[in-house]
C-alpha cells in the first residue's frame, strides 16, 4: 500500500513543489522545482535525527527497562524519527542496565516511537576534571570492556577524553572497529585534539561545552574542532552556546549537526528529575544541578530547527543540521534525506515551522500519544 502527501518537498537536489509517495520507504517524488516562499503550502522535510538523547517524558535512559521506549515516543512527537539513546558516566552495573534497555529498544520499535539506532556511550571514558553534569565515575577505557558493552547494544558513538593515558591508541582501535569516536568532557589541548583526529576520532561531543575554549595563544580543544573537524555536535537551545559561537561553528565546521542533550525533564513541568545518579532541577526552560551547572536540556529538535532559522539559516540548511548531517556522520545513506529508496522518515510543518505530521518508516505518528 502506498500513501502520498503534497507540499514543498526538500530533496537532496533542492525544493520540489509536488507529491511524495511512500510505503515504508519513499517510492516516488513528483513535481517541479520551486521556491517555497512563492506559495503557501506546507514544508515536507526529512525526519529529525538526534544523536544525543538522555531522556524525556520524565524518564531517563539510565533507568533501563522500558524507559527508552517512552523517551522515543516523546521525541517522535517533536519530529525526531531516529535517535541514539545516550548513557551517563556511572558504575559498570548501571551502564549494563541502561545498555540492555537500549538493546531491547533497538531490536523492537514500538508504535509512535522514534527508531532507536543504537547507543551513544557518553562516558565513563572521560576526564574527571571536566565532568560537567556527569557523576564522578570516570575511568580509563579498555577495548575488551568496550567490546563487552557492545554485546548488549550497538555502540554507535563513544565519547572519549583522548588525553587520558592509553586512550589515544584505543581511539584508533575503536575507529578501526567501525565505531564513531567523539572527543568530549576533556581537558585536552589543541594538540591532543589534532592527535585524536589523526588516530580516527570523527567528531566532538556538544562542542564548546565541557572542553577547553579558544584562546589565540592556546587554541584548546575548541580550536582543534574549528580548525580541523568535518563533523561536530552542538546544542542549539541558546543556553548552552551563545548565538555568536553557534554562528562561528557553522562557518568553520562544514557538517556541524545539532543534538538536544535532552533529559527526563523534556516535555515535563518544572521540578526535580533524575539524570543518571544526579538529581537535576528544571526551571525557566533549563535543567541544572543544585550548584547551577547546566545538566542537559529540555530541547526538542523541532525547536532546534526554529532556533536555527531564527539565527538566520535558510530552512534547507537548518534541516541538514537537524537531520542529514547526523545521518551522514553515522554512514546512513537511507535516512536524513527525501529520495526514492530512503526510509519514509518525514516531518510536515506549517509556514511557522510548527509540526503538523510525523512519519516514521511510513507510519504516521499520533502526535497526541503520551
Amino acid at each position: 500500500m502506498s500513501d502520498a502527501i503534497k507540499g514543498n518537498i526538500l530533496t537532496p537536489g533542492g525544493w520540489v513543489h509536488g507529491a511524495i509517495s511512500f510505503g515504508e520507504r519513499i517510492t516516488d517524488i513528483s513535481g517541479q522545482g520551486a521556491n517555497p516562499e512563492q506559495n503557501g503550502d506546507d514544508y515536507i522535510l526529512p525526519g529529525f535525527i538526534d544523536l544525543h538523547v538522555h531522556g524525556g517524558a520524565g524518564k531517563d535512559v539510565m533507568e533501563g527497562g522500558d524507559a527508552v521506549h517512552k523517551i522515543a515516543r516523546l521525541h517522535a512527537r517533536h519530529g525526531t524519527t531516529s535517535m541514539l539513546a545516550t548513557t551517563m558516566t556511572a558504575p559498570p552495573e548501571d551502564i549494563d542496565v541502561a545498555l540492555k534497555g537500549i538493546g531491547e529498544a533497538v531490536r523492537q520499535r514500538g508504535k509512535n516511537e522514534a527508531r532507536v539506532l543504537g547507543a551513544h556511550l557518553e562516558g565513563p571514558y572521560i576526564n574527571s576534571g571536566k565532568l560537567g553534569a556527569q557523576p564522578n565515575y570516570a575511568r580509563s577505557a579498555t577495548l575488551a570492556e568496550v567490546q563487552r558493552l557492545e554485546t548488549m547494544a550497538p555502540l554507535s558513538v563513544i565519547t572519549v577524553a583522548p588525553e587520558i593515558d592509553g586512550h589515544l591508541g584505543l581511539v584508533r582501535e575503536m575507529a578501526d572497529a567501525g565505531m564513531r569516536v567523539q572527543i568530549g568532557h576533556t581537558l585536552g589541548s589543541y594538540e591532543d585534539g589534532v592527535a585524536a583526529m589523526e588516530h580516527g576520532a570523527a567528531g566532538f561531543t556538544h562542542l564548546f561545552n565541557a572542553m577547553p575554549g579558544l584562546h589565540h595563544r592556546e587554541p584548546g580543544m575548541v580550536g582543534a574542532a574549528l580548525a580541523h573537524a568535518e563533523y561536530a555536535e552542538l546544542i542549539p537551545d541558546l543556553l548552552h552556546v551563545h548565538p555568536g559561537a553557534i554562528k562561528t561553528a557553522l562557518r568553520a565546521i562544514p557538517r556541524l549537526y545539532c543534538v538536544t542533550d535532552s533529559t527526563a525533564a523534556t516535555g515535563m513541568p518544572d521540578g526535580e528529575y533524575m539524570l543518571g545518579r544526579h538529581v537535576v532541577h528544571k526551571c525557566m526552560g533549563g535543567v541544572r544541578l543544585p550548584d547551577g551547572t547546566l545538566a542537559g536540556s529540555t530541547l526538542t529538535l523541532d525547536q532546534a530547527l526554529r532556533n536555527l532559522v531564527g539565527l538566520g539559516l535558510e530552512i534547507a540548511d537548518a534541516s541538514r543540521r537537524v537531520s542529514t548531517n547526523a545521518a551522514d556522520y553515522l554512514g546512513l545513506n537511507d535516512r536524513g534525506r527525501l529520495a526514492p529508496g530512503a526510509w519514509a522518515d518525514m516531518v510536515v510543518l506549517d509556514r511557522d515551522l510548527n509540526l503538523k505530521a510525523v512519519y516514521i518508516e511510513g507510519e504516521r505518528c499520533d502526535l497526541n500519544d503520551a
